[in-house]
């Protein structure tokens, strides 16, 4: 009995060796952290949208910013298809560095045409301006196509004559003009009838291979097409440098103190010389402080009247008795 009772005593007891279990072994909320302390809040861990990212505004520029507005300055190209045709405008702002004598293709109302670039100039801000855009500037390819089918324009307007003359029209072809590309065919004829061409289109369309219009000119345009030499011995000037023709009156030779006679007058195509509207300006001006005619004079020879003006050299021509003076205008006083 001693034996076990010292074996007992030798034995700990477990009540008085860990008397406070919850000192000795850490609290689940001691030892292992919290949620809210241990991950951190998603406020604070991930950054708020607001402060990193930009603002749509200002990552994003505005319409008004991005894209011109259609009334900025843009590049206007004069294109012209014939060597003395009228000049045509295109927007060139797809080609920025084109130089005058470029070639370019653009699209007319005729269809697609290559041009050569006369002048290039920007337009005023502010001011609208609708125009067709420079398809592209041309390449060799390009220019030799339009070559191969300038060669054919003169069989195709053989052909065309032949058809007319068959199809007993009255009517005289001028020129045959291809586009570059030979899609389309463009007649000029001069007629004083009018007829019906449905049927002359349709033989051309079908023997040529192309799309044919026809279209009527007038005399001044016929004779820009001929060329040839004027009365004064000079190369006509429509088929020269004229692009446009301004319209001529009989008025013009008036002040002019051009004779009236017809053929004085009159060009090879039949109307009123374009040479008369040349100085037409100068003289008019001139004019204004000039006498009228059949007016009477007081002058250093003695009184007479008005009979002819020399405007531009500022000269008074006066019947004086049987006499014609040339006086200048400083001398001449209105009785």
């Amino acid at each position: 009995m001693s034996e076990i009772s010292n074996l007992e005593s030798q034995i700990p007891n477990p009540e008085t060796q860990d008397s406070t279990p919850q000192s000795a072994i850490p609290t689940p909320q001691s030892a292992i952290p919290t949620p809210q302390s241990a991950i951190p809040t998603p406020q604070s861990a991930i950054p708020t949208p607001q402060s990193p990212l930009p603002t749509p505004q200002s990552a994003i520029p505005t319409p008004q910013s991005a894209i011109p507005t259609p009334h900025s300055a843009i590049q206007v190209a004069g294109v012209r298809f014939q060597p003395t045709g009228k000049v045509y405008c295109f927007d060139a702002s797809i080609c920025p560095d084109l130089q005058p004598g470029d070639f370019v293709l653009v699209e007319t109302a005729r269809g697609q045409q290559l041009g050569r670039v006369v002048n290039v100039r920007p337009t005023c801000e502010g001011k609208a301006v609708e125009l067709k855009p420079v398809q592209r500037r041309a390449t060799g390819h390009d220019l030799a196509l339009r070559r191969h089918w300038q060669s054919q324009e003169a069989e195709a307007l053989k052909v065309a004559c032949e058809v007319a003359e068959r199809l007993r029209m009255r009517v005289k072809i001028v020129v045959a003009e291809y586009t570059f590309d030979g899609q389309r065919l463009t007649l000029l004829y001069v007629s004083e009838d009018k007829f019906d061409a449905n049927q002359l289109i349709q033989e051309l369309q079908r023997r040529l291979d192309a799309r044919v219009d026809l279209r009527r000119i007038g005399p001044r345009d016929h004779a820009k097409l001929l060329g040839g030499y004027g009365a004064c011995g000079e190369l006509r000037c429509c088929a020269r440098f004229l692009s446009d023709f301004n319209p001529v009156s009989i008025k013009m030779a008036k002040t002019q103190g051009v004779s009236l006679n017809p053929s004085d007058i009159t060009g090879m195509c039949g109307r009123l010389r374009c040479c008369l509207v040349y100085e037409e300006e100068q003289y008019k001006e001139a004019s204004q402080t000039m006498p009228r005619r059949k007016k009477m004079v007081r002058t250093p020879h003695g009184e007479g009247r008005v009979v002819d003006l020399l405007p531009l050299k500022g000269v008074v021509v006066v019947q004086i008795e049987d006499r014609r003076v040339e006086v200048p205008l400083e001398e001449v006083e209105v009785i």
